[in-house]
């Protein structure tokens, strides 16, 4: 992808975007071009970015950009946790698992206790602790109330068991938020969320690095618990079986991230797709002269555009602190849809080149698939929008 069309396809203007943010911008993009994309290869064959990544992130304060300066954070606003999202999309990197730490830092910031944000918030924004939510078992994905993991009470400590996978962050996590049954018989509200520190952590084990069809370089595990003793102060805001409810409250974060990462990465396609369509010639012209061409590309031009608008309000939403979750569940859902089938579209117009690993497009094709799984599946978003309708 040249800088030319990369620019012309960059972030429109929007409400929540200034001059300072395109500052911020600049410092983003030049640590994705010098800790990330001269190692995509590598990190994609060790399963994860390295540990170093972390802490020069850390270094350049692009850790926790949200979280008030008085926890170690940025003191900014979800519009710089956005930007930082957007260029690791349009740089085609899925693997440094900022999302996930900052969303578990949500939890933090938003859920925990006073004592739980001032230990723990500073060594995350410094990259020296990375967050993980550990939420998803082999036998309960999208229906958390028949998660198995259970949190029994014993004195002033908590004994975990049972396990979990797909857990992104999982074998590098030093903060891992478990979801357990503390009251097994209550159903959602016998839900918990536990802090565990997993160094020294007896009984704790991470499985192995799972082989992902897409997102290689990804840090992504299973998690074993076998009688894990967690401190009973580490339960996230003191209170048994708000578990469910926490969850719930911090869902509309977590899917605008996934909607921003979605809509950068339809973008970041369209971008290769242009340049690849205007240098690669067929029945003696450039691809692009075309008409199929011109218009599956005028298509996903026109997809992209109105996705943007719509991302740009749900960001500004974030920030404002009135983003609800129907309307999350909306640019989740047609965000990753509208990227599979992008991208599924552009690759095509690669021919034969398309389906060779060395071109961004194939690897953007197997890494946007799980989009539409992460973070809530199209299934469960469309179960969440049909329910606000029988509301209306």
């Amino acid at each position: 992808m040249t800088s030319d069309s990369m620019a012309a396809h960059a972030p429109a203007s929007a409400s929540w975007r200034d001059a300072d943010l395109d500052l911020y911008r600049g410092t983003v993009r030049r640590f994705v071009a010098e800790m990330i994309t001269p190692h995509r290869e590598r990190f994609e064959r060790q399963q994860h970015v390295d540990r170093e990544v972390w802490t020069r992130a850390g270094e350049l304060g692009l850790l926790l950009a949200d979280v008030p300066t008085e926890y170690g954070g940025g003191g900014g606003t979800f519009a710089h946790v956005a930007v930082l999202a957007e260029e690791l999309a349009l740089a085609g990197d899925y693997g440094f698992g900022l999302s996930v730490h900052q969303i578990c830092a949500h939890y933090l910031l938003r859920q925990g206790t006073e004592a739980q944000k001032q230990r723990y918030l500073p060594m995350m924004a410094r990259g020296e602790m990375i967050g993980a939510i550990a939420m998803t078992e082999p036998g309960a994905g999208s229906d958390l109330q028949r998660i198995r993991t259970r949190a029994d009470r014993d004195g002033d400590a908590y004994r975990i068991s049972g396990s979990k996978t797909f857990i992104s962050n999982g074998s590098m996590a030093g903060l891992v938020i478990v979801v357990a049954k503390t009251e097994p018989e209550a159903g959602g509200k016998g839900i918990s969320l536990l802090l565990l520190e997993t160094r020294d952590a007896r009984g704790f084990k991470v499985g192995r690095v799972l082989d992902k069809l897409g997102q290689k370089s990804a840090d992504t595990s299973e998690l074993f618990f076998d009688d894990v003793r967690v401190p009973a102060d580490n339960l996230l805001g003191s209170v048994e079986g708000r578990g469910f409810a926490q969850l719930m409250t911090e869902l509309p974060y977590e899917r605008t991230l996934c909607a921003l990462s979605a809509i950068a990465s339809t973008e970041a396609a369209l971008a290769m797709t242009l340049d690849y369509t205007r240098e690669r010639h067929a029945f003696g012209q450039p691809l692009f002269a075309l008409q199929n061409t011109r218009f599956k590309l005028a298509d996903i031009k026109s997809q992209a555009t109105v996705g943007r608008c719509f991302v740009d309000t749900c960001v500004q939403r974030v920030i404002d602190g009135t983003m609800d979750p129907d309307t999350a569940a909306i640019a989740k859902l047609w965000t990753t849809e509208t990227l599979g089938r992008a991208v599924d579209e552009c690759l095509q117009l690669f021919g034969g080149y398309g389906y060779m690993l060395e071109y961004p497009i194939a690897r953007l094709y197997a890494d946007a698939r799980v989009q539409r799984i992460y973070g809530g599946a199209s299934e469960i978003m469309r179960e969440i929008i049909a329910r606000s309708l029988e509301r209306q």
